[in-house]
């Protein structure tokens, strides 16, 4: 919280020569005027540490083998490599949430964002939530206009069925339910999320109605995101910066039950959290999130466009996430398995 500045304290001109008797009510009406703004402010001081106490900042993780800058310079060399040998388009943003080190490849470079564009809605319901337009337990009923193609499965849920925000929230980000994201659009408004996107501090990422169709083929106003916009998104949910700690720390716990296991999550060994998004639409393939690991947590973005074909862009996305893993492991990851350097295993998760 921004500390507030203590009121200035403004020299009052001397008054002009005046009998006794008249400047001594002057000055004792002063001094009762400066004891009340003293005492406004001590008050408004024990408020403010009551609310540190309340909600204190979180602590920096103790990590103690962080990543050093030789592993680091390496591990980046790596990944340039092979961003630069895959034959689609790639950006790329990562950052150590421990040690501050950033690396970028084309991180400003606008992709069609496909259902990462369901990171930002799901923000800007948290901010009508936080604003009291709505709650976690507003119903919202399931009707045939809702209902959409592609990933997700209420488009099977029965007409007529009433479901919670944070149902559909979750549905949302765990499925990339289409249809439950048309319904968060439809409640929270399409103007409303053009303006909150902006709001958000995004320069590339827009949304617009072209950009949801889930035509394969180019549309006339695309949804466009980066990979630096989306890891700044992580970050700050990771933070608990985005809409405010408490809406943060459920978007990540919603994060964290993605059920892809493709990607990021196949390119890092078992037992490793990570709460991410995929995305995937015209040609682009993508994967954001936040990485928990032994030596740290860090924030990766790889975003590809124009890719030969999904399967070679998954499998890039899942080479970038397996490189960090070679610098981030330790000699026995959380779940007590052994190094796979060691055991010839790839550490992988199946799916």
């Amino acid at each position: 919280m921004q500390q507030r500045r203590p009121h200035p304290q403004h020299r009052v001109p001397p008054p002009a020569a005046r009998p006794a008797a008249r400047r001594f009510p002057f000055f004792k009406l002063l001094l009762a005027l400066l004891i009340g703004a003293a005492g406004v402010w001590a008050a408004y001081k024990a408020v403010s540490l009551i609310a540190e106490s309340l909600n204190p900042e979180p602590e920096k993780k103790l990590v103690e083998a962080p990543i050093n800058e030789e592993e680091w310079t390496e591990m980046v060399a790596g990944l340039q490599d092979l961003s630069r040998n895959y034959r689609g388009e790639v950006g790329i943003y990562l950052k150590d949430l421990q040690t501050g080190k950033t690396w970028e490849y084309n991180a400003d470079k606008r992709f069609p964002s496909a259902s990462l564009i369901k990171v930002p809605i799901m923000a800007a319901v948290f901010e009508k939530i936080r604003a009291g337009a709505i709650s976690l337990d507003t119903q919202i009923r399931l009707t045939n206009a809702y209902r959409v193609g592609g990933s997700g499965s209420l488009k099977w849920v029965r007409n007529g069925t009433s479901l919670s925000v944070m149902e559909i929230i979750y549905k949302m980000i765990t499925e990339s339910d289409n249809t439950a994201t048309r319904m968060l659009i439809n409640t929270v408004g399409m103007d409303y999320l053009e303006r909150a996107f902006p709001g958000m501090g995004l320069k590339y990422t827009n949304i617009t109605p072209d950009g949801m169709s889930l035509t394969s083929r180019p549309v006339k106003n695309e949804n466009y995101t980066t990979a630096r916009e989306m890891a700044d998104l992580m970050e700050r949910i990771y933070a608990g910066r985005l809409v405010d700690k408490q809406a943060s720390e459920q978007m990540l716990d919603v994060l964290k039950h993605n059920k892809s296991r493709s990607r990021l999550r196949r390119g890092l060994p078992m037992g490793w959290e990570i709460g991410h998004k995929t995305g995937l639409l015209r040609r682009s393939c993508h994967d954001v999130g936040i990485v928990f690991s032994p030596r740290g947590d860090y924030v990766i973005a790889v975003l590809t466009g124009r890719v030969p074909s999904y399967s070679s862009a998954k499998a890039f996305i899942s080479k970038v996430a397996k490189t960090t893993f070679k610098y981030y492991k330790i000699e026995a990851d959380y779940a007590g398995l052994p190094d796979s350097s060691s055991t010839g295993r790839s550490g992988r998760v199946s799916g």
